[in-house]
């Protein structure tokens, strides 16, 4: 470059013009020409740069990091930069100097401008916030690959020639050699972050953007977080931040925007439609379709326009995407390198004159090759899965802004299972998509490419092969589409199997009371059995798949072969047309089987894409359909005119003609029948309904207290004060006026106690005065109570509307809408409105309606003493007794006061202060000493096992399969690589033949054996792959079976403890890998096993040196394997386990999205889903780039196997036959592949035989006691008398516990009637788990009719007893089931059951009559019906003994007294035991039971007990019966 030689020496001298191919290639010692090394190796990196730079320029102008301040190494950088372009001009300028021939000036000009460009780019580059740049990187390797190639050539000249050297041009190029090298390794290292970006303020930054160009290309950057996981399982605090554009704050709202727009074109869309529509009014009925086309025709804008996902999707991350575009199609034409090189390498030692550096050359160029080739689909891989995991942020994040905003009607089309698995199944989708796509134009391009090298190679024969294959497409078509089918009807089968599983698991309280357990179990097994029976058919199919997919390439080969032997004699297959052919086939065979798979995933994100486009285009609730005003006008706090409601746009309407005013701070009820449409009123204050016409003003902030409560999984504090800011004072004051002191000082750690999901560890009460507390606290101006009395005591309640709703309480100033069915309250109300049908029938104050003497009067009149209620009125207190606090009875005496809490779980410890009276409780106490606050929490959270899987988990997976089985499949593996084996080699050895007079002898033998190999190859696949896939099937049922039973099995503390998510997620994610993920990784690993296995074994055949090196590699491939697993595994243990949060955080705020709406806290829901999902994908991220990181390592070592191959190949080139070559060098370019396929199934495999650990896990649970012994079966006519004694008996929730019922003695004969009253917490419920041994005795015993309880089977005792339990649960199904699962009854029996529990009329108008089917939980039927469905359950059962746990909490007085009767007359000969909160349904039962602290305090009948004057007196005096 800076030796000026003219290229033209003199006229006749210009062959040596640019290249000499003897000088360059023919000879031992090669070199370029004067003229070559002058203007193309100068001009190289210069053509680069420049092409590069409008591009980068551009990028850098809109990709700004921030400003880097000038560093030493910045300042180094541009100082060399400046140096070379100073040397390259000093050279121009000495030419110019010794003009003495025409000159060659353009090279050093073009040099010198591109290092001023090269510099301007350094400074750029930092302007711009670039930490370590790419482009730089590759051009000063570039620029320093071509001047070696000179510099060489200059040793060569000085040392051979001895002519005169020109020592100006000696030292320049030396310089300039010298200041490439050291600009190439300052370009190694990075700059500094730049000035005011995140990372300075993060504790955790990614270290990706600051890590420099070699580190990000080879994932060298993670290695810190791998050693880190290496040394001790990685915790969540050890992740790092996610980057800024991953994030959701980043990705959301840019989709969001996008669909936005989107979808406002579908909604401007029908102003243009009018016109078709007017035209087909004219046409008759036949000239319909033709009229409609005119009109389209006429005005093409019209068709309707769909809003598209796609678009949107493609709109949001396409740019980004498209990088993989390029990656991708470099990385394909880099593949084709390596068969084209081996063709060389073959010909090469064909060849005995070829200089052996030539070799040499060969072998360098594969490995650099490979080495690229690795580089650089790694990055398209990174590409792709980033892009994958922006997407299913996106879609998560959009789901659940949607899910806030959608009306009622939309949510029942989508059930909650449906939209979770939106969240779940269907992003995954996407992110499977966006690793596949590129295939769609990649795969055409191989096939085509590889065809015509083929085609070069083998001539016209090759069609025969490609024959073979296009047939094998249809076939791969086919069985794509089946078992796309057979996957629709096995979802199918799975969602009802996990809907039901879902149900048991909500209901299971019920299901073992009513020792239903098996009729349910059943249920599921005939569920589980069609979906195995699906599984068995795709699993023949999968087998038929493997079978086609291993035999393709061999069936190819071999009829090409074949054709190639068989058209002319003189058709030699020697090693190189054989073996280049075998490589090209097997680059051929990666894309044919990819199409089938890329277009299945295609049609499964399609169908992903409408679900979810159907999801996100569900109407919204109309923001203004309700006017919110902020309160200034004198009109009134809630202006109803005219209003008709409906629950969607197409349903009759629910409310009729509503008209109404509430002055400001006035008290309105709202009463009615059950079901006549109060609590809809309260949901059409709120918008939640469909307003069809009318004016509705709400004025102010609204605060809502549902019927039934919602609580969050969060701490009792946080559910109260409900992302408002903490007030101190105002926070006491709530909690006392809602009476949840008492309760506070029982649970373990005070208000910091963790509320389970649902709120299991509260009772119905506790809920729904939490949910009360939550409403008053939040300041609003208008309140709406939808029954909150109902579930709590007589007492509290009265306690609660005294304090906080009524004329006296903390609210007295805001306007309130109670609806209640308690009639003791209404004298105290403002206004009544009185519901019938959807319509305000009646509406006035108290004395109004009295003196109307309407339908209310009436009412009254039945339900309620006059004189009680004026009484009531009268005097609120009670005027003796012992004073009464907080709704909790204190003992003068400064004695214990201990209330029990009825579900605590998971081992607690508590202090119980002593003789502190409740006023001088403070927040301190409250709060509980703190050392305890971290050793009591009630969900056992879904925790992540650490360490390696232990050997056992894989023998007992072998186990549920069966050993035979098991080692039937190994050995047939064995045989399938065997042959493979030998078919190769004896490919090898047929290539090897001589050539006599142009043909080769024995060709037919040769052939024959070769099919014979391949034959036996097909027969030993299929058979693996069936044993594979039957066996996995024999597994799955085993261990779901297990499960199944096990979970049942299982006592009631263990379902209070674990939440519901973690076992459904066992039901539904771990069977579902062991169904249908764990066989084909077993199949693949063997499969990839052995492959490696097989090609060591051939280059070790081949070339024995290799022994030397192959074992060192493989150390180094086990150590990074190793190394790797065990921060992969935990990553994706970390990345599951932050998952469940997200799906039951979504789970809870479907459960309360109205109450989220009334409060207007969407925002902050929306904030921590962001939250949950990033803290996720912190566990993802990491776990891609370990992919990464490790792919790149093995690749390596793979590419070093090729190396060592062809290098031994090369030095040993005497020795060795082409065959040889052809068969060793063929084996290691594919044993890459085989080496990346083998780490990520053996660790695919790790990961996911997790589950059949975690499914393993239940069997080992605690069990509850055997559900029938048959040795001490009752007579199945017991118990016939009824009689129930206690001796003695006490009961605990758990070991480490104190007594919560102790030394209960009572006798009760057979056919009493028994009440059981008692404070909250008394004991009362805890009394009926004794009876049903939902908890076992702790001391003593139950006697019923001469037999000991707990000597016999469960369900021989649950099935003799009946309960009509506190919350009822129905089941989806038909009504009939819910009311008989176990068909015993005949129809007659159950309408006349229906017809006793007041309900035939109900059934009787319903369209399915018995076969009504019920939604999730008995949604669809009001809450006062589904408890009258379970009285109906009880009178079929008919049993000796009934118990009543507050059953008629929500009922209006009618029914409650409908059904009083029935129990009255049906189950006169019964034994009956009632808990009860409404006195005046026990008041003429036999006997009262008085319960407190545990223990029976008082007994006897209740006109006895008003005597006494003891608790029941002071009861049923709040309760206003005295």
């Amino acid at each position: 470059m800076f030796i000026i030689s003219p290229c033209t020496r003199n006229g006749n001298d210009d062959h040596i013009f640019i290249t000499d191919w003897n000088l360059t290639w023919h000879t031992e010692n090669p070199d370029f020409t004067q003229c070559f090394q002058n203007t193309v190796l100068v001009w190289i990196p210069c053509i680069y740069l420049w092409a590069c730079f409008p591009v980068y320029f551009l990028y850098l102008r809109c990709h700004d990091r921030g400003y880097i301040q000038m560093s030493n190494l910045n300042k180094a950088k541009t100082a060399l930069g400046l140096i070379l372009w100073i040397v390259c001009w000093a050279d121009l300028f000495y030419s110019f100097w010794e003009r003495s021939q025409n000159f060659f000036l353009i090279s050093p000009t073009v040099l010198g401008i591109t290092m001023l460009l090269a510099t301007f780019l350094i400074q750029y580059e930092r302007m711009k916030g670039v930490q370590s740049s790419g482009v730089m990187t590759i051009f000063w390797l570039i620029s320093l690959l071509c001047a070696t190639v000179i510099f060489r050539s200059k040793i060569i000249l000085a040392l051979n020639m001895g002519a005169e050297v020109d020592a100006f041009r000696y030292v320049t190029f030396c310089t300039y050699f010298i200041l490439l090298l050291v600009q190439l390794i300052l370009c190694c290292f990075p700059e500094q972050p730049p000035l005011f970006s995140e990372t300075v303020n993060d504790p955790k930054p990614c270290p990706e953007f600051s890590a420099s160009f070699l580190s990000r290309i080879t994932f060298w950057w993670i290695t810190g977080l791998m050693i880190q996981g290496y040394r001790r399982p990685l915790e969540a605090k050890d992740l790092w931040s996610l980057n800024k554009e991953d994030t959701s704050e980043e990705i959301v709202p840019g989709l969001a925007r996008n669909w936005a727009k989107e979808w406002a074109k579908t909604k401007r869309q029908p102003l243009s439609m009018l016109y078709s529509s007017k035209k087909q009014q004219k046409s008759d009925s036949n000239g319909d379709v033709t009229e409609e086309a005119e009109a389209l025709i006429i005005k093409p804008s019209q068709k309707n326009y769909e809003a598209s996902l796609f678009k949107v999707l493609y709109k949001t991350f396409g740019p980004y995407f498209l990088m993989s575009f390029l990656f991708k199609a470099a990385h394909d034409l880099l593949m084709f390198t390596g068969p084209e090189i081996l063709k060389l390498l073959i010909n090469f030692v064909n060849d005995k004159h070829a200089p052996n550096w030539q070799g040499y050359f060969y072998t360098g160029l594969l490995f650099v090759c490979a080495c690229l080739q690795t580089l650089i689909l790694h990055q398209y891989f990174h590409i792709c899965f980033v892009t994958g995991m922006r997407l299913k942020t996106a879609i998560v994040g959009v789901i659940y802004r949607k899910a806030l905003v959608i009306t009622n009607s939309a949510r029942k089309t989508s059930t909650v299972g449906e939209i979770v698995n939106l969240m779940s199944v269907d992003a995954q989708r996407f992110m499977d998509l966006a690793t596949y796509i590129n295939m769609i134009w990649s795969a055409p391009l191989q096939v085509i490419l590889a065809l015509y090298l083929l085609w070069r190679n083998l001539g016209p024969s090759v069609l025969a092969g490609v024959a073979v294959m296009i047939l094998l497409v249809p076939i791969n078509a086919v069985m794509a589409m089946k078992t796309k089918t057979y996957q629709k009807a096995q979802m199918k089968s799975k969602d009802n199997r996990i809907k039901l599983m879902n149900e048991i698991l909500n209901g299971i309280k019920v299901l073992k009371l009513y020792a239903w357990e098996l009729a349910f179990r059943e249920k599921v097994l005939e569920i589980r059995q069609k979906e195995l029976k699906v599984l068995k058919k795709s699993a023949y199919l999968a087998a038929m798949a493997t079978f086609t997919w291993v035999c393709a390439p061999f069936l190819v080969a071999l009829s090409t072969f074949a054709v190639y032997v068989k058209i002319d004699k003189n058709n030699v297959l020697d090693a190189q047309k054989a073996f280049v052919s075998l490589a090209l086939f097997n680059i051929l065979r990666f894309p044919l089987n990819m199409l089938p798979m890329v277009i299945s995933s295609i049609v499964e994100a399609s169908v992903s894409l409408k679900r979810l486009r159907v999801f996100l285009s569900h109407e919204e609730l109309d923001p203004d359909s309700i006017i919110r005003r902020p309160t200034a006008d004198a009109e009134g706090s809630i202006i109803v005119k005219n209003a008709t409601f409906s629950w969607s746009r197409n349903d009759p309407p629910s409310l009729k003609s509503i008209n109404f005013t509430v002055p400001e701070g006035s008290l309105i009820a709202v009463v009615g029948q059950v079901g006549c449409g109060k609590s809809s009123l309260l949901s059409a204050l709120l918008g939640e309904m469909d307003k069809k016409e009318g004016h509705v003003v709400v004025k102010g902030s609204v605060a809502y207290v549902p019927q039934q409560a919602w609580v969050q999984n969060a701490t009792l504090k946080e559910n109260i004060i409900f992302g408002r800011e903490m007030n101190e004072s105002r926070y006491k004051r709530v909690i006392e006026a809602c009476a949840l002191l008492p309760d506070i000082e029982i649970l373990p750690t005070g208000d910091r106690t963790e509320i389970g999901e649902k709120g299991v560890n509260l009772s119905g009460g506790q809920k729904q005065r939490v949910s009360l507390a939550r409403a008053v606290y939040c300041n609003a101006d208008v309140y709406l109570f939808d029954d909150p009395l109902s579930a709590v005591d007589a007492h509290v309640g009265k306690h609660i509307f005294e304090k906080v709703i009524g004329p006296k309480g903390i609210l007295k100033n805001k306007t309130r809408v109670l609806v209640t069915h308690a009639v003791n309250y209404l004298p105290q109300m403002d206004t009544i409105l009185v519901m019938s049908d959807g319509e305000i029938s009646e509406m006035g104050s108290y004395q109004e309606l009295l003196k109307q003497d309407g339908a209310f009067a009436e009412f009254l009149r039945t339900y309620a003493n006059a004189e009680q209620s004026m009484e009531n009125s009268g005097n609120p207190s009670g005027k003796e007794g012992k004073p009464v606090e907080n709704g909790v009875i204190v003992n003068e005496a400064p004695g214990k006061l201990i209330i029990f809490n009825r579900q605590l779980s998971n081992s607690s410890t508590y202090s119980r202060e002593t003789g502190k009276s409740q006023h001088q409780s403070s927040t301190a106490e409250l709060q509980k000493p703190l050392a305890e606050k971290n050793s009591w929490k009630l969900t056992e959270a879904d925790t992540a096992k650490t360490g390696r899987v232990k050997a056992t988990v894989y023998w007992d997976y072998m186990k549920a399969i069966g050993l035979f089985i098991s080692f039937l499949s190994i050995f047939l593996f064995m045989c399938n690589h065997v042959a493979s084996l030998a078919s190769n080699y004896w490919l090898s050895l047929w290539t090897d033949d001589p050539v006599i007079n142009g043909t080769q002898q024995y060709t037919n033998v040769r052939l024959g054996v070769y099919g014979a190999l391949g034959i036996s190859q097909g027969i030993a696949v299929f058979g693996y792959s069936m044993v594979v896939s039957i066996g996995g099937i024999f597994a799955s049922r085993h261990l779901h079976l297990n499960l199944l039973h096990n979970v049942l099995r299982s006592p009631m503390s263990f379902f209070e403890r674990t939440p519901s998510g973690n076992l459904v997620n066992r039901f539904s994610k771990e069977i579902d890998t062991i169904d249908s993920t764990i066989p084909p990784i077993i199949k693949m690993f063997m499969g990839s096993t052995f492959n490696v296995i097989g090609a060591c074994i051939i280059i070790l055949l081949a070339t024995p040196i290799a022994a030397v090196i192959i074992p060192p590699l493989g150390l180094v491939y086990l150590f990074v394997q190793r190394f790797y697993v065990a921060t992969s595994r935990q990553l994706k243990r970390l990345e599951s386990v932050s998952r469940s949060p997200v799906y039951s955080h979504f789970n809870e705020t479907l459960l309360g999205v109205s109450v989220i709406r009334a409060f207007e806290e969407q925002k902050r829901f929306i904030k921590q889903n962001d939250m949950k999902v990033d803290e996720n994908q912190k566990a993802y991220y990491p776990s891609i780039v370990a992919n990464r990181w490790l792919a790149v390592r093995l690749e390596y070592v793979g590419n070093c196997i090729v190396l060592f191959a062809a290098l031994f190949a090369v030095i040993a080139r005497n020795k060795l036959s082409p065959g040889l070559v052809g068969l060793s060098v063929s084996y290691s370019l594919q044993i890459t592949a085989y080496l990346n396929w083998l780490v990520r199934m053996s660790s695919e495999l790790e990961t996911n035989i997790v589950a059949v650990e975690r499914v393993k896990e239940y069997a080992e649970m605690e069990k509850e006691a055997e559900w029938s012994i048959e040795q001490t079966a009752p007579a199945s006519t017991w118990p016939e008398e009824g009689k129930v004694e206690f001796r003695g008996y006490g009961l605990r929730y758990r070991e480490d516990l104190d007594l919560v019922l102790k030394n209960i003695n009572v006798t009760i004969n057979g056919g009493e009637k028994i009440g059981i009253v008692g404070r909250t917490g008394a004991g009362k419920s805890s009394l009926t788990l004794g009876l049903f041994r939902i908890n076992e005795a702790a001391e003593g015993e139950i006697i019923i009719d001469g037999i000991n309880i707990a000597k016999i089977g469960l369900h021989d005792l649950r099935f003799k007893i009946t309960i009509i339990p506190q919350d009822p649960i129905l089941f989806s199904g038909s009504l009939r089931m819910n009311l008989d699962p176990f068909d015993q009854h005949s129809d007659e029996d159950i309408w006349r059951s229906l017809e006793l529990a007041h309900l035939k009329n109900f059934v009787s108008a319903l369209p399915d009559k018995l076969n009504h089917e019920c939604a999730e939980g008995g949604e669809n039927l009001s809450v006062g019906q589904r408890q009258l469905v379970c009285l109906a359950r009880a009178l079929l059962r008919k049993s000796k003994i009934l118990v009543l746990d507050e059953a008629t909490a929500a009922v209006d007085l009618e029914t409650d007294n409908l059904i009083q009767s029935t129990i009255k007359s049906q189950f006169e000969e019964c034994t009956v035991l009632t808990i009860a909160h409404r006195l005046n349904t026990i008041m003429d039962y036999t006997r009262v039971l008085v319960l407190d602290r545990g223990e029976v305090v008082e007994c006897g009948s209740p006109d006895s007990l008003l005597q006494e004057k003891g608790i029941f007196y002071s009861m049923a005096k709040d309760s206003g019966l005295v």
